[in-house]
């Protein structure tokens, strides 16, 4: 074997090796750190990139269940991190944006076979006014069963760092006060409509009086995170190979996490092509 040969097969072996030290670091430095899923649609109808159908779900509860995560809602993991709380053994949340109807036909029933809680952040203003979204009858009922939470996602879904902050304040304050109204219990978390903020969104949501909000930036939630921009993992994007999405984000979120944001960025910046070649799941 020639010396330039064995020079490359020692500079893979060596970034091989890097990778491998970094990716392990990765791993476990995120000891206390949750998984938060972010759903949106469950359904057998749409082909969209909001949509999971209903049998992956299922295979996807199921394999939560059988694996030891235990569901758990976003004050139980700020309790940990602020209180000192226990959680428990690989704790996970099951977050769904916008209150569809398919929830609560689809989603609901699934969660109660598996005995696993779930967190809906509701556009106040939809529930019971379009048929895609759910009466005020059906949040009812999912809320007294004691597994599902629901939380606020504005009266209308604007983006919130977009609009006029007089109109910003209007949303976070009037969906709390609407919500807490009907459902008789405070509401203290909101998901950012299409995961957009800005520091001023954060200093507003503060003091609208929410304990934390919840961005759509691929990652795990740390306590060492800004509260008001807490990561969440997306389990949607296409309806091919499902399930191995799945567990590659689940499991190897923080591996995965930078390289999507790098992605991300090279889009941005209008370098599409380099982004194609960025490994993400």
């Amino acid at each position: 074997m020639t010396t330039w040969i064995k020079r490359i097969l020692l500079a893979l072996l060596i970034i091989f090796l890097a990778i491998f030290a970094l990716c392990a670091y990765r791993m476990h430095s995120v000891t206390r750190a949750v998984p938060v899923l972010n759903y949106h649609q469950i359904n057998d109808r749409d082909e969209n990139s909001l949509t999971v159908h209903t049998d992956e779900f299922d295979e996807q509860m199921k394999y939560l269940s059988d694996n030891g995560y235990h569901a758990i809602t976003p004050e139980e993991m700020m309790d940990a991190w602020e209180n000192g709380t226990p959680l428990p053994e690989k704790p996970v949340i099951l977050t769904f944006d916008d209150g569809y109807v398919d929830n609560y036909k689809n989603a609901y029933p699934i969660l109660e076979k598996y005995n696993l809680k779930g967190t809906i952040f509701l556009i106040s203003d939809f529930v019971g006014t379009y048929p895609n979204y759910m009466t005020w009858a059906q949040v009812d009922e999912m809320q007294q069963s004691g597994l599902i939470d629901f939380e606020s996602h504005t009266l209308s879904h604007p983006e919130l760092d977009k609009i006029p902050s007089d109109q910003v304040q209007h949303q976070l304050t009037d969906s709390k006060k609407a919500l807490e109204w009907r459902l008789n219990k405070p509401i203290k978390f909101i998901a950012y409509p299409c995961g957009s903020y800005d520091e001023e969104l954060e200093r507003m949501t503060k003091e609208a009086g929410y304990r934390a909000a919840f961005t759509v930036h691929y990652g795990l939630a740390t306590p060492d995170e800004n509260p008001y921009i807490l990561d969440r993992v997306p389990i949607f994007g296409c309806n091919s190979h499902q399930f191995l999405r799945f567990r590659l984000r689940l499991e190897y979120a923080p591996i995965f996490a930078p390289l999507d944001a790098l992605s991300r960025d090279l889009v941005k910046n209008g370098h599409t092509l380099l982004a194609r070649f960025v490994p993400t799941p």
